[in-house]
């Protein structure tokens, strides 16, 4: 396992308890911090430029989002997922999403579709400059204004959940040019699909939205397999 660098540390000081864990997220999840990476205190604090008590509320708070896994007698590191792990997560973000888009009522009324058209615009001009926060954020705030249209929000706070819990997963693709291509084109199929009546399509197509990132992590896992083994022959 490595540890983390503060080479980069802030020299400003934050003592922001959002920001922390919005930075910390923002680096695990665009592998700034790789899986396995140790998060010392001491270390975070010099890198975010805030104190002790706001790292430990990070750690926790990223911990809780399933990012983080924290072990006695080897404190916190970036959590890393097997394949198997992999499979099984998305099996259950598969199963909530496609119920909770065949919940949609269909023809959706105009104020979701002007919503959604609104985020899909925010989403592509993060993308067109690169603003890899921006377009996590605003492709979230997307999804979950399309799920809140399900009627149930204890279904879409599971969602979230999972959604969260895949961010180390999915967010690569955020940065890779034909993964965003990509996830464009399908945000405005799915803008489309709900001026119409076919739930069914709705559902499969927002099931099939994140393939691209599952089988990604999956190729990168077996990939680091295959050089270990190597090392170790």
């Amino acid at each position: 396992m490595s540890d983390i660098h503060t080479a980069d540390a802030m020299t400003v000081r934050r003592d922001d308890p959002d920001d922390i864990v919005a930075r910390l997220e923002e680096d695990i999840i665009f592998g700034r911090l790789p899986p396995g990476a140790r998060l010392t205190e001491d270390a975070l604090m010099s890198r975010y430029g805030t104190s002790r008590h706001f790292v430990r509320q990070a750690l926790v708070d990223a911990e809780r989002r399933g990012i983080v896994r924290r072990e006695k007698n080897v404190g916190a590191t970036v959590r890393f997922y097997s394949a198997e792990e992999v499979r099984q997560i998305y099996e259950v973000r598969e199963m909530l999403t496609r119920q909770a888009a065949l919940m949609i009522p269909l023809p959706a009324p105009q104020g979701l579709i002007d919503e959604l058209i609104a985020l899909q615009r925010q989403y592509c001009a993060k993308a067109e400059v690169q603003d890899l926060r921006g377009i996590h954020e605003s492709n979230d705030a997307f999804h979950v204004a399309l799920f809140a249209a399900c009627g149930n929000p204890y279904l879409v706070r599971s969602l979230q959940d999972y959604m969260n819990l895949t961010l180390p997963m999915r967010a690569k693709n955020l940065a890779d040019s034909d993964g965003l291509a990509q996830s464009r084109r399908q945000h405005e199929l799915m803008i489309e699909l709900l001026r119409g009546r076919d739930s069914w399509a709705l559902a499969q197509l927002c099931v099939d939205h994140m393939q691209f990132s599952k089988k990604d992590y999956l190729a990168r896992i077996a990939e680091e397999e295959i050089e270990r083994q190597g090392a170790q022959s």
